[in-house]
């Protein structure tokens, strides 16, 4: 991880400023997905998600709704979002419960904070976006423990435990 990203904990928001939230620690990996329903849930060409444990995410202001959307391994996700604009603040996907948030990126004051770590679901990615040879990029998902960092891995399997 780059050393910019030392700078946690990172503040976010909604759209329209209801509701702020902070990320207290930096994420465990960061997705660049490029599914096809990341890519109409965004309304963009794909999806920015930091990984980080649950408890390290916490509603500073206002109140969030949850709803459910559907997901390409038919087991969905739970959206957290601001009740007024509706913007997306993270999700939860329900193969792995609520022990990891899946921050979005754009919702973050200073989203320079979290590249992309990998692209996956490229398969699916439009024509026109152009991916750095710098990152990795997998046509759909990869395996975490040949993925990520050690210590990210130890994160992750803890958050699961605790959860």
């Amino acid at each position: 991880m780059d050393a910019d990203l030392q700078q946690f904990p990172a503040r976010g928001r909604c759209a329209c400023g209801q509701v702020r939230y902070s990320m207290g620690r930096e994420p465990m990996f960061v997705h660049c997905c490029h599914c096809s329903y990341c890519q109409r849930e965004s309304g963009s060409a794909f999806a920015l998600n930091a990984l980080v444990e649950s408890v390290n995410v916490a509603i500073e202001q206002g109140e969030v709704s949850r709803s459910q959307l559907p997901t390409s391994s038919g087991r969905g996700q739970t959206v957290v979002r601001c009740p007024g604009c509706g913007s997306v603040l993270w999700s939860h996907y329900n193969g792995i419960g609520d022990a990891v948030a899946f921050v979005r990126v754009g919702t973050l004051d200073n989203p320079h904070l979290c590249p992309p770590d990998i692209h996956i679901y490229t398969g699916t990615k439009q024509q026109w976006v152009q991916l750095d040879a710098g990152t990795p990029v997998v046509e759909e998902f990869y395996r975490r423990s040949a993925t990520w960092p050690e210590g990210s891995v130890a994160r992750y399997k803890q958050a699961l435990q605790a959860g």
